[in-house]
C-alpha cells in the first residue's frame, strides 16, 4: 500500500527573499526570488518561486494548489527547518500558534480520539517529543 503524500493548498509566508536565498551557492545573477513558507493544514515547510515582480509579505497567505495561482509560479521543493532563515524560524512560532489557535478544534480532537496503535505504541507517541512519559502525564 502506498500512503497518499499530504498536498497543500495554501500556505503562510514565513521570509521572502527577492534576491533569493543566502545558502544558494549560485551567482547573484542567477539567483530567483524565494519565498519560504509554511502549509496552512499540513505544516509542511516549502521553498515558493513566486511570479516575476510579485513581492510578498511575512505572514501572507498565498494559494499554491493545482489550479491557477495569483502570487505563486511554482513550488521549488520542501524545505528543512535547518536551512530556514532566522527570520523564517522565528516567524514559525507564531505563525504555528496562529493556525493552531484558528483551528483549535481539529487539534483538541485530535487529543480527544488518540487511541492506542497496538499494545505498545499510542497515537501521542507518533508527535515529535512525545515518549511514553508525557503520553502518560497526558492521558
Amino acid at each position: 500500500m502506498f500512503k497518499q503524500q499530504a498536498k497543500e493548498e495554501y500556505a503562510i509566508v514565513l521570509d521572502f527573499l527577492p534576491h533569493g536565498h543566502p545558502m544558494d551557492t549560485k551567482p547573484s545573477h542567477l539567483k530567483t526570488p524565494i519565498a519560504e513558507a509554511v502549509g496552512r493544514d499540513h505544516f509542511i515547510l516549502l521553498e515558493l518561486v513566486p511570479k516575476k515582480d510579485n513581492f510578498l509579505q511575512i505572514h501572507e497567505e498565498v494559494y499554491i494548489g493545482e489550479g491557477k495561482r495569483d502570487k505563486i509560479h511554482h513550488i521549488y521543493g520542501k524545505a528543512s527547518y535547518d536551512r530556514l532563515t532566522q527570520t523564517a524560524k522565528e516567524e514559525l512560532n507564531f505563525v504555528l500558534e496562529e493556525l493552531v489557535k484558528k483551528h483549535e478544534p481539529r487539534f483538541i480532537n485530535f487529543f480527544n480520539k488518540a487511541n492506542p496503535i497496538n499494545t505498545r505504541r499510542h497515537q501521542l507517541e507518533l508527535l515529535p517529543g512525545i515518549g511514553k512519559k508525557h503520553m502518560f502525564e497526558i492521558i
